[in-house]
């Protein structure tokens, strides 16, 4: 029996737009009114999370930032806080500099959010509350950092990355067009674990849904794990089934059958 949905936002539950469809929001309040929780997990830190929280409508908990946040979402209470140590988070940033000259960053820092000067001047992404030289940010509890090159490929990016931090952080990405570094260990699944873990859910207890490589541990944690159809490759082949892609609400079409065979609590 079905006790959690965990399901990634962009490119899944979202369509392209970025919205929430009635159909999604709808599937989540059935499942929710049949007793399963409803976790929202993202590599979203939860700044960008909460606006959507009224829309998305039933989920309590949102594992944020690949996992390295945990927080409520009605009240905005962090629950877990996972950050890269600061030695590791240096060497990041000194090794891949050394690797890849013109690399650039940008650091989850806390709730917070920084960039380096040339990262928002090369990439035009939406302003940031801070500008800094990224061994300066550094200092602070870095919950993730986002490495991008103007001109090298990203799978090198993403190579160096996993070679330099090794066994002390976790390298993915969302879009394949920058990486997302988190502490060791810190993944979607260890976030999700540790919240089953504590409400006395088993792992095939859980189904997940995702679309890119940042959600790979969390299907593979999940009992029954649904990609999307416009999932990346690596995911496609990862799930135990895959649905209708995030414009046509594959989401949904999942929950639905799903609760079908789900009598209602009397």
């Amino acid at each position: 029996m079905i006790r959690l949905v965990a399901t990634d936002l962009d490119g899944t539950l979202l369509r392209t737009d970025g919205t929430v469809s009635d159909r999604n929001r709808a599937a989540l309040e059935r499942a929710h009114t049949r007793g399963l929780q409803i976790v929202v997990t993202t590599g979203r830190p939860p700044r960008l999370v909460h606006p959507l929280a009224e829309r998305i409508g039933v989920a309590d908990i949102a594992i944020c930032a690949n996992g390295a946040i945990v927080v409520e979402l009605a009240t905005g209470a962090v629950l877990a806080h996972h950050p890269i140590g600061e030695a590791v988070a240096r060497r990041l940033v000194e090794g891949l500099r050394s690797e890849l000259p013109g690399i650039l960053f940008s650091l989850e820092l806390g709730l917070d959010f920084a960039r380096e000067p040339a990262y928002h001047s090369t990439f035009r992404p939406p302003p940031a509350p801070r500008y800094a030289d990224a061994l300066e940010l550094v200092r602070e509890p870095v919950t993730k950092l986002l490495a991008r090159h103007p001109s090298a490929p990203f799978a090198d990016v993403l190579a160096a990355a996993r070679r330099i931090g090794g066994d002390d952080a976790v390298s993915t990405t969302a879009g394949g067009t920058v990486v997302e570094i988190s502490g060791a260990g810190v993944t979607k699944a260890s976030a999700l674990a540790t919240l089953c873990a504590a409400e006395g859910i088993a792992p095939a207890a859980v189904i997940a849904f995702g679309d890119a490589p940042n959600d790979l541990a969390l299907l593979a944690f999940a009992g029954r794990s649904v990609a999307v159809a416009n999932a990346h490759p690596d995911v496609l082949a990862a799930a135990g089934e895959v649905t209708a892609s995030n414009d046509d609400d594959g989401v949904a079409q999942v929950l639905e059958r799903l609760l079908d065979g789900i009598t209602a609590p009397a």
